[in-house]
C-alpha cells in the first residue's frame, strides 16, 4: 500500500468519525432536551424505559491561578489550608531544563518519568 492510498485511506474515515461524533452530540443533546436535564451539575443522572438505561456523567472542569490563590491566602491568613485543600504538582519546564547545566538536571532524573504518548496526526489535502 502506498502513502498516498493510506492517506487517503486516513482522510476518509477521518470524515466518518467526524460525522459520527457531530451526530452522537446531536443525539445526546436531544436526549438532555427530551429528559429535561437541566442545571447539569457535577455527578451521575441515570433514568431510562425498560431494558434502556441512560447514564448521564457531568464532570466540572477547574484551574487554579497558583499564583493568585496563594496571594488571596495570604491576605486572609488561609495559608495553613492550602496543602489540605488543594494538590500542587512540579510541571517540567522544558525549555528552562534543556538549557539547564546536566549537574542540575542529573540528579532530578530519578524523580522524572518520561513515556511517549499516542502521536496525533492531521492530514490536509489542498483541492
Amino acid at each position: 500500500m502506498t502513502i498516498d492510498e493510506l492517506i487517503e485511506q486516513w482522510s476518509f474515515y477521518k470524515d466518518k468519525e467526524n460525522y459520527a461524533t457531530s451526530k452522537r452530540r446531536e443525539i445526546e443533546d436531544k436526549i438532555i432536551e427530551l429528559e429535561k436535564i437541566t442545571n447539569l451539575e457535577e455527578g451521575v443522572k441515570t433514568f431510562g424505559n425498560g431494558n434502556k438505561l441512560i447514564k448521564v456523567t457531568t464532570r466540572i472542569t477547574r484551574k487554579v491561578d497558583k499564583d493568585l490563590l496563594q496571594e488571596l491566602a495570604l491576605e486572609a491568613g488561609l495559608e495553613d489550608h492550602l496543602s489540605v485543600l488543594f494538590r500542587w504538582s512540579a510541571e517540567i519546564n522544558a525549555a528552562a531544563w534543556s538549557k539547564t547545566d546536566e549537574s542540575v538536571t542529573k540528579p532530578l532524573l530519578g524523580a522524572i518519568t518520561s513515556k511517549s504518548g499516542r502521536p496525533s496526526f492531521s492530514i490536509n489535502i489542498k483541492e
